[in-house]
C-alpha cells in the first residue's frame, strides 16, 4: 500500500497521429503496470516491424528525450528490408504512449521498470541488438547492465550513461533551463535547433513530432528527463548508473559507438564509452559527417548502413 494517490494517466487521441509523413507503421500496444500500488496500468505503444523472410535478429531501438519513435522512421525499413525484426517503443510519457499528468510519477527508476516490463515481461526479447540515441541509452544501458544475457550486440549514438561524476558542458546546461522555461515548449522546436543536415526540414516533419503532445498536460515526461539525469553523485540514479558502469566495464558483448561529428553532448562521451566497454575494443566505431545530436533525421542513411554492417560482421 501507498500513500501517493493513484496516477492518473492521459492519452494522447489517437488521430493526432493520423497522416504522418514517413511512418505508415501499425501500431502494437500492451498494458504494463504503472507501479503506483493502485493497480493502474499504463498502454505503452511499440512499432513492431519484421519482413518475409527474417533473419533471426531482433533490433530495438530506443528513442531518447524529447523524442519518440518517429526518430526512427527512416531507419526502421532498410532493417526491415534487410530481413531483421525492428521493435521501436515509445517510452511512457511520449508518442503513442500514455502519459502520467503528475511530473513526479516520472522518475529514473520508474522509467527502468516500466521499458523491462514492456521488453522482457511483455514482449519476451531476447538476443537483441540494442540501438539507442540519447535516453535511449541512459535506459537501455542500465537494462544491458542488468540483464546482459538477452543481448547480442549494442549500438549507442548519441548517448551516455552518466553517474553524477562527469562534466556535462554547457550545452547541457543550457537544455537544462530552456526544457524548464520553454513556453510552448515544442519537440519539433528542439529538432530543428539542434539540426546540422544543411537541409530544411519539412514543416509537416516537425509537427509530427509534436504531434504526441497536444498541450502542456501531455508534456509533464518531457519536461522531467532532463532532471532525472544524474549531475552530482547524490542524485538518485548516480549509484545505480555505478553499478551498471561495474558490468559494463567487464562486458565482452559487441559494442559500437555511432555518434554525429556535430552533436554538441555526448560525441565526448561516446569516445570514452568505447574506452571503458571490453567489447568497443577493435570495433570499426563511427563519426557521422553532418549529423549533429539527432542524427536519424540529419543523417539516416550511413547510421542505418552502420547498424546493418555491424549486424552482418562487415567491417
Amino acid at each position: 500500500m501507498t500513500n501517493r494517490p493513484a496516477m492518473h494517466v492521459l492519452r494522447t487521441p489517437d488521430d493526432r497521429f493520423d497522416d504522418l509523413p514517413g511512418y505508415p507503421f501499425d501500431p502494437h500496444y500492451a498494458e504494463i503496470d504503472a507501479g503506483d500500488g493502485h493497480g493502474t496500468t499504463l498502454r505503452a505503444h511499440y512499432v513492431d516491424e519484421s519482413a518475409g523472410q527474417p533473419s533471426g535478429e531482433t533490433v530495438l531501438l530506443l528513442h531518447g528525450e524529447p523524442t519518440w519513435s518517429y526518430l526512427w522512421r527512416n531507419v526502421i525499413p532498410p532493417l526491415v528490408a534487410a530481413g531483421h525484426r525492428c521493435v521501436a517503443p515509445d517510452l511512457v510519457g511520449f508518442g503513442r504512449s500514455d502519459k502520467p499528468a503528475d511530473r513526479f510519477d516520472y522518475t529514473y527508476q520508474s522509467h527502468i521498470d516500466w521499458l523491462r516490463r514492456l521488453v522482457f515481461d511483455v514482449l519476451d526479447l531476447d538476443d537483441i541488438t540494442l540501438v539507442c540515441h540519447d535516453w535511449g541509452g541512459l535506459l537501455g544501458l542500465r537494462l544491458l547492465a542488468e540483464h546482459p544475457g538477452r543481448f547480442r550486440r549494442v549500438v549507442a549514438t548519441n548517448t551516455m550513461l552518466p553517474a553524477g561524476d562527469q562534466d556535462m558542458g554547457p550545452f547541457f546546461l543550457f537544455w537544462l533551463q530552456s526544457s524548464q522555461r520553454s513556453n510552448p515548449f515544442s519537440v519539433g522546436e528542439v529538432v530543428t535547433r539542434n539540426h546540422r543536415s544543411g537541409k530544411e526540414i519539412d514543416p509537416r516533419v516537425l509537427a509530427a513530432y509534436d504531434a504526441p503532445f497536444p498541450g502542456e498536460p501531455y508534456l509533464q515526461g518531457a519536461r522531467q528527463f532532463p532532471l532525472l539525469v544524474p549531475i552530482s553523485p547524490q542524485d538518485e540514479a548516480a549509484g545505480p548508473n555505478r553499478d551498471a558502469w561495474a558490468v559494463l566495464e567487464r562486458l565482452e558483448i559487441p559494442f559500437l559507438c555511432a555518434y554525429g561529428e556535430l552533436d554538441p553532448v555526448s560525441r565526448v562521451h561516446g569516445e570514452k564509452m568505447a574506452e571503458r566497454i571490453p567489447g568497443a575494443k577493435g570495433q570499426p566505431h563511427v563519426t557521422i559527417p553532418g549529423a549533429g545530436h539527432f542524427v536519424q533525421e540529419d543523417q539516416p542513411g550511413p547510421l542505418t548502413q552502420a547498424i546493418a554492417d555491424f549486424i552482418a560482421g562487415r567491417p
